[in-house]
């Protein structure tokens, strides 16, 4: 499999760009939470799987679908954690991401963007420090703050 490329399938909601992105994380030990974070394709920047939501999927659809091209894990993609506008590093353009969670139920050893990026596990307060975009931390508190309501057991 490669990963898409291209815009010419990209969807816009006005003047944004829709982009779309997944938080994966597991469970480690049964207990404490892990998050997977990935290398941005032009720096070191540590981040979650994102990118355009293209036209003949759905917005789940291009969720799994990040989260397989740049970070090798399949998994159950749970309910939007939100959605946030902010401007495109690269380009003087804004774009509407959204994010959700991706429980891994599958890492794999060989995905399409393995040579581009690095992938890593990391706590909750790991991955938050490391994270350089204000709304992907945004969503990871909201992913930290719906697991603890959802399973007190669990340590994060």
């Amino acid at each position: 499999m490669a990963s898409r490329t291209g815009r010419h399938l990209q969807r816009f909601n006005q003047d944004h760009r829709l982009v779309v992105g997944c938080i994966p994380y597991r469970y480690k030990n049964g207990r404490s939470v892990e998050v997977l974070v990935i290398s941005s394709k032009k720096s070191e920047a540590m981040m979650f799987p994102k990118g355009g939501w293209e036209t003949d999927e759905s917005v789940e659809e291009a969720a799994s679908r990040e989260s397989l091209e740049e970070a090798g894990v399949l998994g159950k993609v749970e309910c939007e954690l939100g959605r946030w506008i902010f401007k495109s590093k690269s380009r003087e353009i804004y774009h509407q991401g959204f994010m959700f969670p991706l429980l891994v139920t599958q890492q794999l050893d060989i995905w399409p963007e393995k040579t581009s990026r690095n992938r890593q596990w990391m706590s909750v307060s790991e991955a938050r420090e490391a994270c350089q975009q204000w709304w992907m931390k945004e969503a990871l508190d909201k992913l930290t703050d719906r697991l603890k309501t959802s399973s007190p057991q669990n340590k994060l």
